[in-house]
């Protein structure tokens, strides 16, 4: 990487008057291909390479890139950055948390490389599950694959003196499966990440559980019944306590929400800049963002202005813990930053963003929380969600779910909707698992949208006497 054109645009920038500044130059090689029922709909593969420079003149942030790697483009991207800084003329001048100066490189081990497995085996690998579901017989109207794989060559500098290389390749796998029996339709999709190589579909054990996949939604049509309504105890499955750590914990504890810069974007939040310490659920409850677990898809060890990544603890002990922050938010909010600056590439601004968010395991296995239910039923996984733009009502519509009866899981049932508060969803986890589970996604947020890796995930829960329709 031309990494002398990044220290340039930081001094650039100084000499026009920057009192501070930084540049991320990255490289985006990335594969991708759609398989439609058997038929190869879309493939590309491409490169893009550029630089993104973000300075303080006077209080205000100015941002520019560019992805024409010479020395007098990047020398204009800086000027065009001072230039923005120079007429915003805040009111209300920004400022950033103090941060140690970083010397670092990291990287992602592959064991199969991606570059060195061709797109042709790659197809030939996701095509082969795809044979799989065929030879099963199950009537699975439509079939649709979608693969790409991402490798991000980066180079972070800036006027305080970090400098820090990295690699990380990505793997995503997402599906969408249509079965129809007897005139009736179920669908499902999943979507799986990793972070490493092409090893990623045997790590995800992705054939078997795609099938089982696929006979769980032949089954429900078949067997399933219209879900009970009331006030029952409810079993989450993995998939479940992720959507909700990620919807409802996850992006209300965002302090760029929280100061409302998102609002008329991604939306607000029902947290308030003075909320650390408010219960939001039980005491067993635990909410994390945790970039550093090793090979989830949104893994790094220094964010995207330079801070040491660690382990943040959103939601602990049932209370408010802390925010996902970065220095401009840390500032304002009189704290520090906690690594959680990130943004989609080069062209983008980096600001408050989750990475893999899930529900922290406790020390119950499965067959204890389904000890605990006498009546209730067992949402497995969910097909559709909503939520607010305050992040505070929610709904969830099971797709695979199941009665539990004396301690047993029974018949499919189906349609299941749970409908509530987040205070009433967090308030009624009574037991947390000892298993965890990650899925991957895409999380919007910003303007230009930028739809970044993020993971989410969690161990089953037991929630007591919530009510279903």
């Amino acid at each position: 990487m031309q990494k002398d054109l990044a220290e340039l645009a930081v001094t650039q920038a100084q000499g026009l008057g920057a009192t501070y500044a930084e540049a991320r130059l990255e490289r985006h090689s990335t594969e991708y291909f759609i398989l439609k029922n058997g038929v190869l709909d879309a493939l590309s593969v491409s490169e893009d390479s550029g630089i993104g420079v973000r300075v303080l003149v006077n209080g205000s942030l100015g941002f520019a890139t560019t992805n024409t790697l010479t020395k007098d483009d990047v020398r204009g991207a800086a000027e065009d950055a001072v230039r923005v800084a120079k007429g915003a003329r805040r009111r209300d001048p920004i400022t950033f948390a103090q941060e140690p100066a970083v010397t670092a490189t990291w990287g992602v081990t592959e064991k199969r490389k991606l570059a060195d497995v061709d797109i042709e085996q790659k197809l030939r690998d996701v095509t082969d599950i795809e044979k799989d579901l065929v030879a099963t017989k199950i009537p699975l109207a439509a079939r649709m694959f979608q693969a790409s794989t991402n490798r991000i060559d980066k180079y972070f500098t800036n006027s305080e003196g970090s400098k820090i290389t990295s690699y990380s390749p990505r793997v995503r796998l997402f599906y969408f499966l249509t079965c129809v029996e007897g005139g009736d339709a179920e669908q499902t999709y999943r979507n799986y990440g990793w972070s490493g190589g092409w090893e990623a579909l045997e790590e995800w054990k992705a054939s078997e559980r795609i099938l089982a996949e696929a006979r769980s939604l032949e089954r429900s049509l078949k067997e399933g019944k219209k879900s009970p309504e009331g006030k029952f105890d409810l079993i989450c499955g993995p998939q479940v306590s992720g959507i909700a750590s990620h919807e409802s914990c996850g992006h209300p504890t965002e302090a760029d929400r929280i100061l409302g810069r998102e609002a008329s974007q991604a939306g607000k939040s029902f947290i308030t800049a003075d909320a650390i310490g408010n219960t939001v659920g039980s005491s067993v409850v635990n909410v994390c963002d945790d970039p550093t677990i090793k090979n989830a898809i949104a893994y790094y060890e220094y964010d995207d202005e330079g801070v040491k990544a660690r382990r943040r603890y959103l939601y602990k002990g049932g209370k408010i813990h802390e925010f996902l922050q970065n220095r401009e938010t840390a500032a304002k909010l009189h704290t520090r930053s906690n690594g959680a600056s990130r943004a989609t590439t080069y062209s983008l601004e980096a600001i408050p963003r989750m990475a893999n968010t899930f529900v922290e395991p406790q020390d119950h296995s499965f067959e204890e929380l389904l000890e605990g239910v006498k009546h209730g039923i067992y949402m497995k996984s969910f097909m559709e969600w909503n939520i607010d733009d305050k992040r505070y009502n929610q709904k969830y519509v099971g797709r695979e779910a199941y009665m539990i009866e004396n301690g047993e899981i029974k018949q499919p049932v189906r349609k299941v909707v749970l409908e509530l508060t987040t205070p009433a969803f967090w308030g009624a986890v009574e037991a947390v698992g000892n298993d965890l589970e990650f899925e991957a996604g895409f999380c919007g947020k910003s303007d230009p949208m930028q739809a970044l890796d993020a993971a989410m995930g969690g161990p089953h829960m037991r929630l007591r006497g919530v009510h279903l329709r």
